[in-house]
């Protein structure tokens, strides 16, 4: 199957999972705020909602005329970031939010991969930016979604994420 094609089939897919994610996310935003829920960051939120779709269109732009095969080896990173998007999503349950949210009492989440690691689903986005372009042959793409993904993570999200789990304790 060419780049081109299998691009617009990833974009596709991943559209629809993403709109299927902000809307469950909005669900559990809805139920934390009602339990006293306080939101942290949410400045940097917006230049997420740039960074994501910014990302599908450049893997979409950049692979417009590649009729090459796709990259199996980085098609298949992508596609198996998918069931660990779901394993931390789980794990978080109705925490798993796209904003950074504490609601008072709850838990630090310390099952699924948050066993092993503190920010895995940053983990699968990042294999994502990375895998996804380079399957389809968008190696720019996956270059400045990559290190646009890590400053906003290293500098700011992170960062946040950290100060408000400091508040669930302190």
């Amino acid at each position: 199957m060419s780049a081109r094609l299998v691009a617009r089939l990833l974009a596709t897919g991943l559209v629809v999972q993403r709109l299927g994610e902000v809307r469950y996310a909005k669900g559990n935003e809805r139920a934390a705020r009602a339990q006293g829920a306080v939101e942290h960051g949410a400045r940097h939120y917006p230049a997420f909602f740039v960074l994501h779709p910014a990302w599908l269109a450049g893997l979409l732009w950049e692979s417009r005329h590649e009729e090459r095969p796709v990259r199996a080896g980085w098609l298949a990173l992508t596609l198996l970031a998918q069931p660990a998007r779901v394993a931390t999503m789980r794990a978080l349950g109705q925490q798993w939010t796209t904003r950074i949210l504490i609601t008072p009492g709850a838990p630090r989440i310390a099952r699924g991969p948050y066993r092993w690691m503190r920010h895995p689903a940053y983990a699968v986005v990042t294999a994502e930016l990375v895998a996804a372009p380079l399957a389809v042959r968008a190696p720019r793409t996956a270059i400045i979604a990559t290190v646009a993904n890590a400053l906003l993570l290293g500098l700011v999200r992170i960062p946040a994420e950290e100060a408000a789990e400091r508040t669930r304790t302190a």
